[in-house]
This record gives structure tokens, C-alpha cells and sequence, in this order.
């Protein structure tokens, strides 16, 4: 009699079904976990464009670049997942930032203006649970929660 050593082909398919398994309840766990990492990143950044506009404010006595311009007085920061822009008048600014495209936060964004109002929409493509708008935080959980 001939003795066998290893696994049978069974045992491998079972293994393999629960590995299967067992992925597909973390990966949508893990997913949500990377883009709340993410969103700090254009919250930070708008948070800190409207100290620089305020300072900006103190010093010129107008949020545009330009007496009467659109520009910001300051320059927006660079971000990874994220567009940052502004728009100014003398008296107004709004500071947005927009997932980009093919990354987690693609379909957020958030605004801040020199009342320091802050809104979030968050648009298809984002993942489920976390489409909506509220206009009065920035949007950081799914369900609708900040």
C-alpha cells in the first residue's frame, strides 16, 4: 500500500471558498477605511486657504489678488486627491475642493467662504452610502454624517 502525503482537492476548494468569502466582506471595509483617510487631506487644505485668506484680508484689506479681480489673493495648496480652487471678490471668497478623478474621492466636494460656511456634495461616482450634500459641514462619514 502506497501512502499519500498532501492535501486533496477538496480540502484546497474549501480553503479557497473561505479565503473568497472572507475577502469579499473586507474589501468593501478596507475601501471605506482609505477614503476616510483621504478626506482629511482636502478639509486640512481648505481650513488652512482660509487662514492664509483672512491673513490675506488683514494685510490688503481685500480677499481678490486685485482691486475688483476673481483671483485669491493666495496661492491654493497641492494636494494628492484633490483640486483646490478660488474665487474672490474684494469682499467674498470661496475656497472648493474636488475629488479628482480616478481616485477614491472622485464625485466629493467641499467649500468654505470667508463666513466660514462649510458644505460638502458628494456625487456619483462615490461609493454607496456616501452620496448626498448638507450645507452646513463637511461630510467625513457615510450616511450623511460629518
Amino acid at each position: 500500500m502506497k501512502l499519500h502525503r498532501g492535501f486533496t482537492l477538496i480540502e484546497l476548494m474549501i480553503a479557497v471558498a473561505i479565503v473568497a468569502i472572507l475577502a469579499t466582506v473586507a474589501m468593501p471595509a478596507y475601501n471605506d477605511y482609505v477614503l476616510k483617510s483621504r478626506l482629511p487631506e482636502a478639509t486640512s487644505a481648505l481650513a488652512a486657504s482660509r487662514v492664509q485668506m483672512e491673513q490675506y484680508f488683514q494685510d490688503n484689506r481685500r480677499y481678490s489678488d486685485v482691486l475688483g479681480g476673481t483671483d485669491c489673493g493666495v496661492t491654493s495648496p497641492a494636494t494628492n486627491n484633490f483640486n483646490i480652487t478660488c474665487t474672490a471678490t474684494d469682499t467674498t471668497y470661496t475656497i472648493t475642493a474636488t475629488g479628482k478623478a480616478n481616485t477614491p474621492t472622485d464625485g466629493f466636494a467641499y467649500t468654505i467662504n470667508q463666513n466660514n460656511t462649510k458644505t460638502s456634495a458628494i456625487a456619483s461616482p462615490a461609493p454607496a452610502g456616501w452620496i448626498g450634500t448638507n450645507a452646513s459641514c463637511w461630510l467625513t462619514k457615510g450616511g450623511g454624517r460629518c
